[in-house]
């Protein structure tokens, strides 16, 4: 980069201002334009960490496509995979590009993962033992991503805010699609009103944690700090939890679920809901691969990518004969 005037090398100093000055103005900043490490860092970590989570998240509603209770919900369910895996292999893209700069690929995103150096969310090492389950993942977990995403539709990184605009728009049938399931639940036999109620139970306090935690002081992370300062996006950890109980709570309560949280209430006065903290030394424990389903998901994710290496191999323009 150089000073368009007098094509002299522009110091650190001054494409630091530059870059920040195209955030500032809400330009965006494309995967061949300078960017500081602290930057690129930061979407790299989120973005494969997004991808990532997608492509695990597939795994508990896989495991329920020959279980689904009918054809349709069958063929619904495995439309739903294919999306989630197709949205990894997008944002896993996006990643690699901003990787190549280390000269680094995508086969170091995989070994990340399975040497437990990449995160997933959460809420993805937990089980899925009931059709109810495999409902409420898709109307309240990506219920909760499209609030989470949608705060990043306008993300400062261009490749990043085009893919989510599509996988956005994808995820909004998604949460139809559980929310579907949940209402057949919901209004019919008392067995099955039970699984609704059961997987609310089961599953809550890992949708607490699915935003992570609201204060860094005390959690001693500062990744959401990064990610607003650059722009990518807008609120903080506990703004979006206080969104998704907006949106969710009242629609639960008008199905007739309890909340599994008796202390829960909308305090009119602060304009926040009130609830019982989520244990985070236990979300610290499934993050480090030590959730219910961790170990399971991570091994079936590797054998399936060792076993499938011969056709990446085999479409690698370097192996290719002329």
């Amino acid at each position: 980069m150089s000073d368009v005037l007098t094509n002299q090398p522009l110091t650190d100093d001054e494409r630091m201002a530059h870059f920040m000055k195209k955030i500032e103005n809400d330009e965006k900043i494309e995967a061949d334009d300078w960017m500081p490490d602290e930057y690129r860092n930061a979407l790299i970590k989120l973005i494969s960490m997004h991808g990532i989570s997608e492509i695990m998240g597939a795994l508990p509603e896989k495991e329920w496509v020959p279980k689904a209770p009918t054809l349709r919900r069958k063929l619904g369910i495995m439309a739903k995979v294919q999306d989630e895996m197709g949205h990894g292999q997008l944002l896993l893209r996006v990643a690699e590009d901003l990787m190549k700069p280390y000269g680094k690929t995508r086969e170091h995103i995989m070994r990340d993962l399975f040497s437990g150096d990449l995160k997933f969310h959460n809420v993805f090492h937990m089980e899925a033992p009931t059709w109810g389950d495999a409902g409420l993942i898709g109307w309240l977990v990506d219920g909760a991503a499209i609030i989470t995403q949608t705060n990043m539709l306008h993300a400062s990184y261009g490749p990043y805010a085009r893919a989510l605009k599509r996988i956005c728009a994808e995820e909004v049938f998604h949460a139809q699609h559980g929310e579907a399931i949940i209402m057949a639940l919901a209004e019919g036999t008392p067995d099955q009103k039970a699984l609704v109620q059961d997987a609310v139970d089961r599953w809550w306090e890992s949708l607490l944690m699915f935003f992570g935690p609201g204060d860094a002081k005390t959690t001693g992370s500062s990744k959401q700090d990064i990610t607003i300062k650059y722009n990518i996006r807008t609120k903080t950890n506990e703004q979006l939890r206080q969104d998704f109980f907006t949106k969710y709570v009242p629609r639960m309560l008008s199905l007739g679920l309890t909340l599994p949280d008796e202390t829960m209430y909308f305090d009119e006065e602060q304009d926040l809901w009130i609830y019982k903290q989520p244990d985070w030394s236990r979300f610290k424990e499934i993050i480090r691969n030590n959730g219910p389903k961790s170990k399971d998901r991570l091994r079936l994710r590797e054998l399936s990518y060792d076993n499938n290496a011969w056709v990446r191999e085999a479409l690698s323009p370097g192996d290719r004969v002329s």
